[in-house]
């Protein structure tokens, strides 16, 4: 399952250093599949959990930090806990390693 930001994100920013595929961006920020992974894609896109008034997670690129932290670092850093299980995606622990190996080929 991936993680979302809900509407009470105060946009401090601790989340978004933290996420090792960065999949966190600002509010308004386009993302791209190749902003911290090793995909060469370039397009920005606004599908994924784009929004235009906080942070957000781009939802393909979610691991949940599975395969590099025990837990979602987004949310353990959040002060204001807004950083939840996104109930509409939803991934097995397999998936979601098979997801990771796929932003980070070496």
């Amino acid at each position: 399952m991936a993680i979302k930001i809900t509407d009470d994100c105060i946009n401090c920013g601790a989340c978004e250093p933290e996420c090792p595929n960065n999949a966190i961006y600002e509010a308004d920020i386009l993302w791209k599949m190749s902003d911290g992974t090793s995909i060469q894609d370039e397009t920005e896109r606004s599908d994924g959990g784009f929004s235009d008034e906080f942070y957000y997670i781009a939802t393909d690129k979610c691991t949940e930090c599975v395969g590099f932290h025990e837990e979602p670092q987004c949310a353990a850093v959040c002060p204001v806990d807004c950083c939840l299980d996104d109930e509409d995606n939803t991934e097995t622990k397999e998936e979601l390693l098979a997801k990771k190996e796929k932003l980070h080929k070496s």
